[in-house]
């Protein structure tokens, strides 16, 4: 950490003699602690990799800071290192124009999994043979996380808040850290506040005078002069940037990459600073600077306000600066805009932002897909394929732990594109045993075999496969006898309220209740509805099916819609690539035909497996065992189920008034026919 402020015993005092005050409280101070994001006190930092992909060549191949490079992805180009750009090189422009501006330029193409091996490499043929070749992006990927580590072994274990938001940058909420260093630093803050009252307000720092040291520090608002004594929310975004400079510090030396930061009291203004001085430098925005900050910006290139939104408030306003749109009152943008998105943007365009920094790093869902130039036309191309998509998936699971049943995926799906629609397939991967790469593959074969079964799918230009549904793993599963009550608690289960003591019956459904809610009990049968939209967010944001919406004869499931690449940053080339060899586009209709199962003797339901099937018959058990929770025997004919059937009870009349006789949430009804 660098070298702590110079310490004075007393706060500044006026000339009367008496004691100054802060506009912060004791209360916004211990909020401070809490990294409440209202507090005005509050520090979040954003940290962006340099020019990442090119940078990740350079750190591997031993290439000198100054010598250009750029990332060569087929005949075109997708990150370029800053020695470059003085050449004029530009992202996508092709290899030969490349060469012609900058003819010492290093050209090296990413990794690729060739068709056929069972490992992705570095070929120096791949951009003659895009046939029969595809991008892998594991390499920076892996250097990513290594970064991410580096960050948090930085940082104190106990206070750090970090949230990786995508493969080249971090958020990190500094707040705890930044509120425990002041108390170090300045004793007089741990003092209680004035008869106890937390809206008293905070002494003013004893400190006239802040070094900045190398950081770039953005001009004060209007109205605001450097002249003025600092207030405490000057200290705390100072000490913010201290632990920022460590970060950056820490990550050069031992990874040998450079960064830039960007640090202010929210993650919007955060983002904006780090991408202000590039590379290798970090920006401080303080509270009295975030207006004269944001006046000069484009708003387009406010996150969330780049697209379809940002295009709607220029063309109304006739502008696209955050400056021209400030004397526009709200109630004139909810005429343009409607209440909602008018609030959002007033508050946006002046620097508040409560979003909240998501420790959160686990991803939800992998995906590896390929645009076939030209098409595929056989089943046997497509079993090769399907191979590389595995082992590329499969690589990034041990990478997640799976083979440490760590964390696991709990859903398979696949997209097949053949001229102007898509068809998809999904199923569960089974449970309960260990997940390797032969029954994944196993798994997609059989996706597979049920769309060629489906006919006319050749020539094929698209095929992705994706996993989804991510878990932790479970340790200490119990066998059947664990469900089971047994011994003074069944006796106490079976007796009523006015024939035993109250307080023994609800401790023994307290104690089956813990059973059914644990881990290991019986609500694990219960399917829910986990989304897979979100994926690795190493690579943008491609909206995949529903992992508990179910294909059915002579119907359109849903529509699957292939959204862009999230753009990149304004001076960046490298930001949020695409897994895919080529972008995607359309929202085709899945209309799904011809699906066969396994039948549910009880309920008729369908199931895709008999892994499935089995599943299904351990949900009736488990709901047999709920219902005699509820102190009532299971005497129905065929008992809800997944497949939402009918409940033929002794009491199905007045479960359907109550509510009960629905499907459990997660459950869909099958409609063939």
């Amino acid at each position: 950490m660098s070298s702590p402020l110079p310490f004075q015993p007393s706060s500044p005092e006026s000339g009367n003699g008496i004691r100054r005050k802060s506009q912060f409280t004791y209360r916004q101070l211990a909020q401070l602690a809490l990294s409440s994001t209202t507090c005005p006190l509050r520090v979040i930092a954003h940290v962006d990799l340099d020019a990442f992909y090119a940078q990740c060549e350079m750190v591997r191949l031993g290439v000198a800071e100054d010598q250009p490079l750029a990332v060569q992805q087929w005949q075109g180009l997708i990150a370029i290192n800053y020695p470059s750009r003085a050449f004029g090189l530009t992202r996508h422009i092709t290899v030969t124009e490349a060469k012609k501006l900058c003819p010492n330029l290093i050209l090296q193409h990413v990794a690729t999994w060739r068709e056929g091996d069972e490992k992705w490499a570095y070929h120096d043929d791949a951009a003659k043979n895009i046939a029969t070749h595809k991008v892998s992006l594991d390499p920076y990927r892996l250097e990513s996380r290594r970064i991410l580590a580096c960050i948090k072994e930085t940082l104190p274990a106990n206070l750090q808040k970090v949230e990786k938001a995508s493969i080249d940058e971090v958020f990190m909420d500094l707040s705890a850290q930044v509120h425990a260093i002041m108390l170090e630093r300045y004793p007089e803050l741990s003092v209680p506040a004035p008869n106890d009252d937390p809206t008293e307000h905070l002494p003013l720092p004893p400190t006239t005078a802040l070094d900045w040291k190398a950081d770039a520090v953005v001009d004060l608002d209007t109205g605001e002069r450097e002249e003025d004594d600092p207030d405490w929310d000057d200290i705390a975004i100072l000490i913010g940037s201290e632990i920022v400079r460590d970060v950056r510090a820490a990550i050069r030396e031992k990874l040998k990459y450079t960064c830039s930061g960007g640090i202010s009291r929210n993650k919007m203004l955060a983002k904006l600073g780090s991408g202000h001085k590039k590379p290798n430098q970090q920006t401080v925005i303080r509270n009295r600077a975030v207006q004269q900050f944001l006046s000069d910006f484009k708003f387009t290139k406010i996150r969330g306000l780049g697209g379809k939104l940002g295009e709607q408030v220029s063309s109304a306003f006739n502008t696209d600066t955050v400056k021209d749109l400030l004397p526009v009152s709200i109630e004139q943008l909810k005429q343009k805009l409607g209440d909602d998105t008018a609030i959002w943007f007033y508050q946006t365009i002046r620097g508040i932002d409560t979003s909240e920094v998501n420790s959160r790093t686990q991803i939800k869902s992998m995906l590896s897909a390929k645009s076939f130039q030209p098409s595929i036309n056989t089943p046997e191309q497509a079993k090769r394929w399907l191979r590389i998509f595995v082992a590329d998936i499969f690589s990034r699971l041990v990478e997640e732990g799976v083979l440490e049943n760590k964390r696991r995926p709990k859903t398979i799906n696949l997209h097949h594109r053949t001229g102007g629609q898509t068809r998809s397939r999904q199923a569960p991967i089974p449970q309960g045993k260990k997940l390797d790469e032969s029954g994944l593959f196993n798994l997609a074969q059989t996706l597979m075999g049920q769309i060629i079964l489906e006919g006319n799918a050749w020539p094929c230009s698209n095929i992705s496969l994706s996993v989804g549904g991510f878990e932790d793993g479970v340790s200490g599963n119990m066998d059947i006898a664990g469900f089971l009550v047994k011994g003074e608690e069944a006796k106490a289960l079976n007796m009523s309220p006015r024939d035993s003591d109250t307080k023994h019956v609800n401790q023994g459904r307290r104690e089956k209740r813990r059973r059914i809610e644990s881990p290991g009990g019986i609500k694990r049968f219960f399917v829910t509805a986990d989304s897979v939209d979100e994926h690795d967010d190493d690579f943008g944001a491609q909206q995949l099916p529903r992992p508990d919406a179910v294909f059915t004869e002579g119907q359109d499931a849903y529509l699957t819609e292939y959204g862009e690449v999230a753009s990149p940053h304004e001076n960046e080339t490298d930001n949020n690539q695409q897994i895919n060899d080529t972008p995607l586009s359309g929202s085709p209709a899945l209309g799904q035909q011809g699906l066969t199962g396994y039948s549910c003797n009880r309920c008729n339901s369908i199931l895709l497996s008999a892994d499935a099937l089995q599943s299904h018959q351990d949900w009736h058990f488990a709901k047999d065992l709920q219902e005699e929770d509820h102190g009532r025997a299971a005497q129905a004919v065929k008992p809800s189920a997944p497949s939402g059937g009918k409940h033929v009870s002794q009491s199905s009349s007045k479960k359907r008034k109550s509510g009960h006789g629905k499907a459990e949430k997660g459950q869909r009804k099958l409609a063939f026919g």
